[in-house]
């Protein structure tokens, strides 16, 4: 988004031998100079200047200053006509009473010039660069002298100058002067001079930054200039679809985010942009690099992009430490925004633009060099307005958070038809940062200080310290040169167009392809591969999915070459849809190849051979039994538990021997290796393995003998382990409980259950005896939960939606926020009891080849960042220790009736700064301390409990089974596991982001189909024309824009730096005066979900107030 006063430019094309000259050559070296500066000796100078031409103009306009203000309107209105610009209509505008709203002064006016500048140039750049069209050509036109003088002399009053701006004076037709008189009469002189530059920036791109400053003051100071009682409040849109994206291919893009979050820079800055304006696209700010190639004259065809390095040199720079290499995380809703980790940890390396990014794509390992200090980005010390990444890119929740089994514990997601019990840890795993730093201002007040930090009443000492430290407010930056690893599938989803030049040589070879994600190029695909009846009817393919994959991407070409895939069918179709979300994440969900299939066993029925159940001990007498989704098939873990004579339990957790079937060096072996998760989407599952393991071998079925590895405790009542043991078992499971037949019994510990009320039980024990084994296990879970928090572990819950589908459509019937129960707590204890015993068990038996999951703190500047916030808020938030943060978070909830609401919203801050958990091999990292799992607060903790839908879980059976000297020693050599444990994190991760676009996709349908839907919402981040809410009926992220609502007007503030928005919402009758509305961190406000035009597109609407009825 463009800062405050900048100018909306449109579309601007270069033509082949180069862009056209500036009309002022001092604006680029201007800008370059402001975004360099770094000192307060510069910001000095800049006021001088401005405060000596100030003078200067003033005395020359001194006789304009006396221009009655009808005339000046006039000389607007006519230079209006002159361009041709058609005044628009109405209604008119309500505003606060004087004194309500605080004047932003004319200290404020030199805010965000660089800002402004560089995200303009940027928009071409990143245009040309796979986001715009093929050409570019800057055009000037517009009778711009007339505009220019009457904004003088409006300005005049100020004292402020105007330096005229050279350009083009063509005629055109005169509007219709009694509309623009209304209007006029209406809006005001200050909102006719914003149209009028919003206009005249269409077809003029050098304007001189004066001008720019000029349009500023009009805005800051519209009381002197149409009348007192008129406090800066401009009448937003009444129209919520021109507030949002235009309809158009782009389906799963929300409306920019980026549009929003530049808006936060000041303090108190009041919203005067001209309702309906646009809020500029999604193109980025240039670095200086990227400004430097594109001021150079185009002679042929010109590198775009630079050369890689050698992988020599590269060797060479990672050795001496001069270049860095890391995993490249892309904004998805600012895609010329991308990062790596820091090696210090610090706040990660900024890399900016298209251009610096250098053809690698999102989840690449790529080498970096960074750029000389003066090119660092400048951020403001005040994080709370950051814009964060979510995402987990979506705006349903996105952090997998709570250990246990099954998708109570981890998914975003929870059907009752596919659970995907993917992690049993709270891992609370993200990677989200604070993105959006904002640079520093350049406004000072009369004494000195920066407009940003004057008027703060209290900053901490460590405040002070970090205020004059100057490398504290720097974020380093870098180019993109080498990619050592692609990671990204090089696959999308888009449509194809025909090229606009239908002249040129590439019309009749190629169409372009343009891609779903912004973070994929654009791409020319070959007319070969399109439909035959495209080039002639491309019409009919406007709403047609394709799959292209990027074959390659030249140094020379701001586009991708690509090769079409596939059509998939309509886009906003379930399964068309869900087709393009798994090739694009790279999901295998071919069918298993009769190689594949012969490594199973061909004897059906299979039955245990007696010389394997000779080697193992038969548990088939005991009481043992599942407890799972209601329908859930692939059961991998069962529970057993029984009181012994000395008064304590016998308590054992047996796993689906998988390992048995799954034999190293096969082919079963090698495409489980490379799936390595089952996929776990709304309405089906992409498994690990074939069926006849996943439903039926290794499924621990009820009443059917099965091979299992267990782990058995002999325990006290409070859960104090006497002893334990593991060993390669068989048993029968004697009951398949759901979670709700488990929660009932908890509920009702005196209650006799008919056989009618359970599931099928074995005739070898009673209903009473799994009731009564259920409430032991139930009991022990209590103590061993209790102490997992006493002894430091954390905890953050989020909201996890679940649909009912539609049995023969299969669409959504129903949504609601699944309920993480008693029966729940119960499994998920036991799972990470037997997790953490077997982790060690390897450990200490192959301390070098061991299969284990680690769990890194969080990132400290994000943690820091946001605990100081949260002091703001009044909250005091202790984040020494994963335990101090529960504790401290578990106060902050509060015991109201809205502490729910609250918890929501923190938990989902809080999940922000926490990294990915990931497997490793602990012969490969030195630091010992990295070994243990931040959430869980324990040294050592593996995956061994799900083997059915997660491979190193079968790696980690293969330990367990040789440390028991019951299977071969480990043949894999420390390389080739972590390898292996490395290939695990990238497809969990992808396995995670597909699970979280199956339910916004399945969402979306169900706003579509059965919406409009209505829910409570807390705001959960505030910016100056925008603000975010949890939406908790359905634990989504939604950001709603104060100009798609039928306001007055709204103002931005901060109360200390807590960021505040006044919405003036419109009065029913003119009689009435305007309801206001504050919004602010933890404000609980009602809102409407309605799908948009777009497909797959919907948006959450703040309902009126009820003073506003």
């Amino acid at each position: 988004m463009e800062p405050q006063g900048s100018l909306h430019s449109a579309p601007t094309t270069i033509p082949k031998d180069g862009p056209c000259k500036s009309s002022i050559p001092q604006k680029n070296a201007y800008a370059r100079l402001v975004q360099k500066h770094h000192s307060g000796r510069f910001r000095s100078y800049l006021n001088h200047i401005a405060q000596k031409l100030q003078l200067e103009e003033s005395t020359l306009n001194d006789s304009g200053s006396d221009t009655e203000p009808s005339v000046k309107r006039d000389l607007v209105r006519e230079a209006l006509v002159k361009n041709g610009v058609k005044t628009p209509g109405g209604m008119p505008g309500r505003a606060l009473q004087p004194g309500q709203l605080d004047l932003v002064g004319s200290e404020k006016l030199s805010e965000n010039k660089e800002e402004g500048f560089a995200q303009r140039q940027q928009r071409q750049r990143d245009r040309s660069a796979g986001k715009g069209d093929e050409s570019c050509v800057v055009e000037e036109e517009g009778d711009a002298a007339d505009l220019l003088s009457a904004s003088r002399m409006l300005c005049s009053q100020q004292g402020l100058s105007l330096r005229p701006a050279i350009v083009q004076q063509k005629t055109s037709i005169s509007g219709e002067r009694e509309k623009e008189k209304m209007w006029r009469n209406k809006h005001g002189t200050c909102a006719l001079l914003d149209r009028a530059y919003d206009s005249l920036s269409a077809g003029q791109s050098s304007l001189d930054l004066s001008t720019v400053t000029a349009r500023k003051v009009c805005h800051a100071l519209p009381s002197q200039m149409h009348g007192g009682d008129k406090r800066g409040l401009v009448r937003a849109r009444n129209n919520s679809e021109s507030a949002r994206v235009p309809p158009n291919v782009d389906r799963r893009r929300q409306l920019s985010e980026s549009q929003a979050d530049a808006m936060s820079n000041s303090d108190c800055r009041m919203n005067l942009r001209q309702l309906g304006s646009p809020r500029g696209g999604p193109q980025a700010a240039l670095t200086p690099g990227d400004r430097k190639n594109r001021n150079k004259p185009t002679r042929g065809r010109k590198k775009v992009f630079e050369t890689y390095m050698s992988r020599e040199d590269i060797s060479a720079g990672l050795k001496r430490k001069t270049l860095i290499q890391g995993p490249l995380r892309i904004n998805p809703k600012k895609y010329h925004e991308a990062f790596i980790p820091s090696p210090d940890g610090a706040r990660d390396i900024f890399i900016d633009g298209v251009v610096a990014r250098n053809r690698a794509l999102n989840g690449d390992i790529v080498v970096v060099k960074l750029l000389p200090k003066d090119q660092w980005k400048v951020i403001k010390p005040d994080g709370c307005d950051n814009e964060t990444e979510a995402h987990r890119n979506s705006s349903g929740p996105s952090v997998l958070c709570d250990p246990g089994k099954g998708d109570a514990s981890s998914p975003d997601l929870v059907i009752e038809a596919q659970f995907d019990r993917d992690d049993l840890e709270n891992e609370q795993e993200g990677f989200t940062e604070l993105q959006d730093p904002k640079p520093m201002s350049l406004r000072a007040d009369r004494n000195g200080r920066d407009m940003e930090t004057a008027g703060v009443p209290h900053v901490k000492q460590e405040d002070s310290s970090k205020a004059n430290d100057p490398d504290w407010f720097l974020q380093k930056t870098a180019k993109v040169v080498f990619i050592l690893e692609r990671k990204h599938s090089r696959a999308a989803t888009g449509f194809i167009r025909l090229l606009p030049d239908r002249n040129g040589e590439l019309f009749q070879k190629y169409a372009m392809f343009s891609p779903v994600d912004h973070r994929v190029p654009r791409a020319y695909v070959a007319l070969a591969d399109c439909p035959p009846d495209f080039a002639t009817r491309p019409e009919d393919y406007s709403n047609t999915l394709f799959i292209c994959r990027i074959m390659d991407w030249k140094e020379d070409s701001n586009f991708a070459i690509g090769r079409l895939a596939q059509s998939l069918g309509q886009a906003g179709e379930i399964e068309p849809e869900t087709e393009g979300i798994l090739m694009e994440y790279g999901v295998d969900f071919s069918d298993f190849s009769p190689e594949v299939l012969q490594c199973l066993p061909q004897n059906l029925p299979w039955t245990i051979p007696p010389a394997e159940l000779a080697k193992r001990r038969d548990l088939r007498e005991e009481c043992i039994f599942t407890i799972d989704p209601s329908t859930a098939k692939d059961l991998d873990d069962a529970l057993s538990c029984k009181l012994l004579p000395d008064g304590n339990l016998e308590v054992g957790v047996h796993i689906a021997d998988v390992s048995y079937f799954v034999v190293e060096g096969t082919s079963l072996n090698e495409v489980a290796s490379k799936r390595a998760t089952s996929v776990y989407l709304v309405q089906k599952v992409i498994p690990m393995l074939p069926k006849l393991l996943c439903e039926e071998l290794c499924s621990l079925n009820p009443m059917t003998d099965r091979l299992t590895f267990s782990v058995i405790w002999k325990l006290t009542p409070e859960g104090k382990i006497l002893d334990e043991w593991f060993g390669r078992t068989v048993i029968c499971s004697c009951a398949k409980l759901s979670y709700d037949h488990a929660q009932s019994m908890i509920e009702n510990p005196e209650k006799a259950f008919a056989a009618a009320e359970l599931p099928p039980v074995s005739p070898r024990h009673s209903v009473d005896e799994i009731h009564r084994a259920v409430l032991s296990l139930h009991h022990i879970a209590k103590h061993l939960r209790r102490q997992r928090f006493i002894d430091g572990a954390l905890r953050l819950d989020q909201l996890k939606l679940s649909f009912t589908l539609d049995k023969e459509s299969g669409m959504p019937q129903g949504c609601y926020v699944y309920q993480y129960r008693d029966s729940n707590k119960l499994v998920e204890e036991f799972m990470l009891l037997a997790n953490m015993a077997v982790a060690h068990r390897i450990y200490r038996a192959f301390p070098a080849q061991a299969v284990l999951r680690r769990h890194p703190a969080p990132q400290t500047k994000m943690l820091n960042d946001l605990t100081e916030f949260c002091s703001q808020m009044g909250l005091e938030i202790d984040c020494s220790s994963a335990g101090a943060l529960h504790k401290s978070l578990m106060e902050a909830f509060g015991e109201d009736k809205y502490a729910d609401a609250r918890k929501e919203v923190l938990t989902n801050m809080f999940s922000r700064p926490m990294q990915m958990a990931v497997y490793f091999c602990s012969g490969m990292l030195e630091d010992k301390t990295l070994f243990c799992h931040y959430a869980l607060n324990v040294p050592l903790y593996t995956h061994f409990t799900s083997p059915i839908r997660r491979f190193p879980d079968i790696m980690v059976h293969r330990l367990l089974s040789a440390s028991l000297d019951s299977g071969p020693a480990p043949r894999m050599r420390m390389e080739d596991i972590q390898k292996q444990a490395d290939h695990c994190n990238d497809r969990k991760m992808a396995s995670k982001r597909v699970q979280e676009l199956s339910a916004d996709l399945f969402f979306a349908v169900f706003v579509k189909e059965c919406g409009p839907l209505e829910s409570e919402a807390m705001v959960m981040g505030v910016l100056s024309e925008a603000f975010d809410v949890l939406v908790l009926k359905f634990g989504i992220q939604k950001r709603i824009y104060c100009n798609a609502l039928p306001l007055v007007g709204f103002q931005f503030q901060k109360v200390g730096k807590k960021p505040q928005l006044t919405l003036m919402w419109e009065p029913e009758s003119l009689e009435k005066d305007a309801v206001p509305q504050v919004i602010t961190i933890f404000t609980l406000v009602d809102v409407v979900l309605k799908s948009d035009n777009a497909p797959l597109k919907y948006s959450a609407i703040l309902k009126r107030p009820d003073g506003a009825e």
